[in-house]
């Protein structure tokens, strides 16, 4: 317990010379042009989440709404469409979808049914109602993301180019420097 403490320090003052990263506890530490890399990738995701909170709530909906049933039109060959499944698709815990599920159900917009090989298993399914408003958001999405997803696709690549560089091993002495 003792030696905690003084491995966290050690761990937080480490540095590496020459290589433009600074090393945390083996770890390389982000330049700035990392961290320029990261914003604009953030600032990009942004930007379209805004566009989709914006046409979700034209649309009557909450954006969880709308996640959850492109969630059930979307979910892999395979998968069926549980509570479970979907909660874990859309990483919120299972009570948030079960609360999700009663409001588009009383909206019209799904329908619970019972699985015929086990009864005891609840299957969810888009109504045509359902259908009709996902197919007009995803559509917009569809066609905001042909749009504006080359920029979020460039802020990507920095994010992937800049990252690279400070996730490679960098030679601590000009001894290993020679090393491949």
């Amino acid at each position: 317990m003792g030696q905690f403490p003084i491995y966290i320090a050690l761990r937080y003052t480490r540095r590496v010379t020459g290589s433009g990263h600074d090393t945390i506890g083996g770890m390389k530490k982000l330049t700035l042009s990392d961290y320029q890399a990261l914003a604009e990738f953030r600032y990009q995701i942004r930007r379209f989440l805004h566009f989709s909170e914006q046409v979700v709530k034209q649309a009557g909906l909450e954006r969880g709404q709308y996640q959850l049933m492109l969630a059930i039109k979307g979910i892999p060959a395979g998968v069926r469409p549980r509570i479970r499944e979907l909660a874990n698709r859309m990483q919120i815990r299972h009570h948030s979808t079960v609360e999700l599920v009663n409001r588009l159900e009383a909206g019209g917009f799904v329908d619970r049914t019972r699985a015929e090989d086990d009864r005891r298993e609840v299957l969810l399914a888009l109504t045509p109602k359902g259908e009709k408003v996902l197919g007009e958001l995803a559509l917009h999405h569809h066609d905001e993301l042909r749009s504006t997803g080359p920029e979020l696709v460039t802020a990507l690549r920095r994010v992937m180019r800049e990252g690279t560089e400070a996730a490679l091993p960098h030679p601590t002495s000009s001894h290993e420097k020679g090393k491949p």
